[in-house]
């Protein structure tokens, strides 16, 4: 579930075809961040 809730987020920020490409390490820490960021909002929205 949260592989493809990560795929899905990378794919609203723009960022799927990078992820694609070069894998999830080629990411930036902020880029890594935004996706963290959202998706535990996601989490927590929910949960709740």
């Amino acid at each position: 579930m949260n592989d493809k809730m990560k795929l899905e987020i990378a794919e609203e920020l723009g960022l799927l075809e990078k992820v694609n490409k070069s894998g999830w390490k080629s990411l930036t820490a902020k880029e890594s961040g935004r996706i963290g960021g959202i998706l535990a909002r996601r989490k927590k929205k929910g949960a709740s």
